[in-house]
C-alpha cells in the first residue's frame, strides 16, 4: 500500500498535535521570572514579542520551501543526451 504526500503530511500533523503541551512550550528560566514578577502588560508585551519574533521567520521558511517545490523542475534537462558510459 502506497500512501500520498498530503496523507503523511496529515499524519505528522496529528502526530505533533498529539503530544503533551508541556513538550510543546518549552520555555526559558528567564523568561518565566520575567512573567512571573511582572504586571499583565508586561505578561502581553512578552506574548506580542514572542510571536513578532516566531512569524516572520516561519513565513519566510514557508514561502521558500513553496518557490522550491514549485521551481524544482524548471532547469531539470530531460532531454539532454545520454552517454552509454556506465560510471
Amino acid at each position: 500500500m502506497k500512501l500520498g504526500k498530503p496523507f503523511l503530511a496529515a499524519l505528522a500533523l496529528l502526530a505533533t498535535l498529539a503530544g503533551p503541551p508541556t513538550a510543546l512550550a518549552q520555555g526559558c528560566a528567564l523568561c518565566y521570572t520575567q512573567a512571573a514578577s511582572a504586571g499583565n502588560r508586561m505578561i502581553q508585551a512578552l506574548q506580542s514579542g514572542i510571536l513578532i519574533l516566531i512569524i516572520p521567520p516561519t513565513l519566510m521558511s514557508v514561502g521558500m520551501i513553496f518557490i522550491v517545490c514549485r521551481k524544482r523542475n524548471q532547469f531539470r534537462q530531460d532531454d539532454a543526451p545520454r552517454s552509454d558510459r556506465s560510471w
